[in-house]
């Protein structure tokens, strides 16, 4: 069981002047990882554009195999791994309607998973966008069973219990945490990891949007309660191991899953 390096780039801070800016400096974060070791990038939420959009979302967005989607599958195959990363999403039957979503590419250039934003935040995201209704979205890669959430959905328990009921071991949630709401990466997302067991890739923005000042702190934390790496407020990439041997031994001896009663639970929804 060889583990699988993975990098969480927290950047560029600020608004992007362009989607060729985003690429660019994921380019340049993509071969940062490279040049590490790893095998997996990951971006924070509405990479492609940035956060702070407002109405100009309506003009941005595009489909999950837009210019967009076909620039990052350059950068992945140029560097030989795969990126996940974050986006508004148009829908290709009724583009009246988009989506906060989360698009995973291959190193081969191939999408490996797309995922919709479940449980949206704020104004912002409740006035533009339209929830998704897939709650578990997943893909294998590297000897691993891979999850998708974005940001708001990782602080519910039950989407990521979800997804470890079914098989998650690494769960890729790009996120756009403002302050000040830090409790989340530096309190919850290790309790999650912990009483789901697996590791959470958790990747936010950095500095300020509009009247958003995002939190940083992007990190990895895994099933042991651990935070493997961790970035502080400013543009970094973080880089550290998700090991299968860790996992499979955190789940023998913290036994949640398997002492769950389901029978109980079914009064609670």
């Amino acid at each position: 069981m060889t583990p699988l390096r993975i990098a969480l780039y927290q950047g560029p801070s600020g608004v992007p002047t362009s989607t060729a800016d985003s690429l660019a400096a994921l380019a340049g974060a993509a071969r940062r990882a490279t040049a590490a070791g790893a095998r997996l990038l990951l971006t924070n939420e509405l990479y492609l554009t940035g956060y702070a959009l407002g109405d100009a979302v309506r003009d941005l967005a595009e489909p999950a195999d837009g210019p967009g989607a076909r620039a990052v599958a350059r950068i992945a195959t140029e560097h030989g791994l795969a990126i996940g990363y974050g986006y508004p999403e148009r829908d290709g039957t009724d583009p009246a309607v988009i989506y906060n979503s989360l698009q995973l590419i291959g190193p081969d250039g191939e999408r490996l998973a797309n995922y919709r934003k479940t449980h949206l935040f704020g104004d912002f995201e409740t006035t533009f966008f339209r929830p998704g209704d897939e709650p578990v979205v997943q893909a294998d890669f590297a000897g691993l069973r891979l999850g998708l959430l974005i940001c708001y959905d990782v602080e519910f328990p039950e989407p990521v219990r979800a997804h470890a009921l079914a098989g998650t071991e690494l769960l890729l949630t790009p996120t756009a945490l403002m302050r000040p709401y830090e409790i989340v990466p530096q309190t919850i997302v290790p309790a999650r990891a912990w009483e789901s067991q697996l590791y959470i890739a958790y990747a936010n923005r950095c500095g300020t949007e509009g009247d958003f000042s995002f939190a940083g702190l992007s990190c990895l934390a895994a099933p042991d309660g651990t935070v493997r790496a961790r970035a502080g407020a400013d543009e970094d990439l973080i880089v550290a191991d998700v090991d299968p041997a860790l996992l499979k031994a955190s789940r023998a001896e913290n036994t949640y899953l398997s002492d769950r009663r389901p029978e109980l639970y079914g009064r609670l929804t």
